[in-house]
Order: C-alpha cells, then structure tokens, then sequence
C-alpha cells in the first residue's frame, strides 16, 4: 500500500536525522527533525490542505516545526523533492530545480549550476540580483533580468505572500574557521564521507562532511563536487559551507584560494571579499 503524503513527509524527516546522526551532527538538531516527524505522522489533516489552506504559515502553527523545518516540508509538497537530504544522501541534482524555471533548460542549468555552484532557487535568485548570473555563459543582462522576474513568480507563488525575517550571515572570520577546521579533518580522516552521485561512477565514498555548531550558528562542510571544480583541480580546495540559524534556515558560501590581487593564496569567501580583505587587513 502507497504510502500517505504525511508518512512520506515524515519519513523524510526521520531519514534525514538518522543520516544526521550517522555523520555526527548535533543531537539536538537531530531531535528536532524526529520531533517534526512525528508531529506530521499524528496530524488528522492531509498535510497537503493545511499548505494549499495556510501556506508555510500553517505549517509553522504546527508543534515542534519552525520556519526552517517549515520550509522543507513546503519544499517536498510543492517541488517533489528536498535539496538538503538529497545533499546530506550526495546525490543533489540542482539542475533539476533548475529547469523548473522557464527559460532555463538542461545545458543551461548545468553551467549555472557548475560556474556559480548555487543549489537553490533562493540562491539563484540573489545571484541574478547581484551580477553573477550575467557572468555564465549564454546570460546576458536580458535574459538575466527575465530569469530573475520568473524565480521572484516562483518564490512568491510558494511563500503565498508570507514575509520571511531578511537573510542573516554568520560573520566571515566565522566562515573561514569553520573551513580551516574542516580542511584541517579532512586532511587528517577525521570525518565521515559520502558517495556523491555526480562525477564518481564507482560509487566510492569519498567526500568527507562536517557538521559543526559555532557562535549560534549550525554549519555543514563539504568539499565542493562541482563540475568547475573538477576542471580546475580544485575538489580538494573550494569548500561549500551551508549554515543554519536557530530556526534551521538555510544559507551557502563557497570558500576558495585566491588566485590573483591582494588576496592571492589566501582563503577567501565568494561573494564576500571585500570583508575578507577587511578581515585580513585587521589580522595584519
């Protein structure tokens, strides 16, 4: 017998803290997503009527689910799939959000993916804001300027007009301790690794992941696996860092060497620079 939306949201949740656990994350982050999962499992409503009733604000009505936990369960109603788990399993396919976007096709999210290694429909978003998405190739400001209006028809439709707090970063010395540390792991086989789908047809185990609690922030760390990556030789130098505040909403850096001007050969967070020029101005 098929499962009903509710046991598949809630086995989900219990999938991604049991993989939590396995790569030893904080337990009480685990907790939390076993706590969320059993709230959906003794729910009378189809978990489907209370977003086409309420949208995520119902959700966030529900015992033990925040906006962050909220919005991943909007996430496997609206889209099919869940980005995080799906990172935490490696096998996160982008490209396939991607091209839910009109204007967007399979090549075309590919490069987007690999040249700008965001994950997202928020990301992509603020990338066609600030320039970069102007930077790949086949993007230019026009067709930048429609792929951002179709994402923001996107993001609204799925918020159902509900407004989120702004986006808050943990602070760059922040960010670039976190990716010594987990260099610094990984180097040594501190951390468990996982078998990314994307670019290793063996199936081998191994990309080492981080999960760390810092300064109110929860952050996990892994090598980046993209396709600009592997061209370069970079796998074992650009790190990908996803951070949490307390409601479990998501963000992503990219840490990288530098390659050129005053900051060359040091770490630096994309995006960011001139913060890290800052920082690195005041260690001096």
């Amino acid at each position: 017998m098929k499962d009903t939306i509710n046991q598949q949201v809630a086995k989900k949740l219990r999938e991604a803290a049991d993989v939590l656990e396995q790569q030893q994350a904080n337990p009480f982050r685990v907790a939390a997503y076993r706590r969320a999962a059993d709230t959906v499992l003794s729910l009378e409503t189809n978990i489907e009527e209370i977003v086409e009733d309420k949208g995520l604000k119902g959700l966030e009505e529900l015992p033990y689910i925040g906006e962050g936990i909220g919005r991943a369960i909007y996430e496997m109603i609206t889209t099919g799939h869940w980005a995080q788990l799906q990172r935490l399993r490696g096998a996160l396919e982008p490209t396939r959000l991607f091209q839910t976007v009109p204007g967007i096709g399979p090549e075309l999210a590919e490069r987007i993916h690999d040249t700008l290694s965001v994950d997202s429909l928020e990301e992509l978003e603020i990338a066609a804001h600030d320039g970069r998405l102007e930077k790949v190739a086949g993007i230019g400001s026009r067709r930048a300027a429609a792929i951002r209006g179709a994402v923001a028809e996107i993001l609204r439709h799925q918020l159902r007009g509900q407004k989120s707090r702004p986006r808050e970063e943990p602070p760059v010395d922040l960010l670039l301790e976190v990716d010594e540390k987990y260099r610094e792991g990984a180097e040594a086989n501190l951390f468990p690794t996982i078998a990314p789908k994307r670019f290793n047809p063996e199936g081998k185990s191994w990309l080492p992941i981080f999960h760390t609690d810092r300064e109110g922030w929860r952050f996990t760390a892994l090598y980046s696996n993209t396709a600009r990556a592997h061209q370069l030789n970079r796998t074992h130098d650009w790190v990908v860092l996803y951070f949490y505040d307390g409601d479990e909403r998501e963000g992503q850096r990219t840490v990288v060497t530098e390659t050129r001007g005053y900051l060359m050969g040091k770490r630096v967070v994309r995006g960011r620079e001139a913060e890290c020029r800052e920082y690195y101005r005041r260690s001096a």
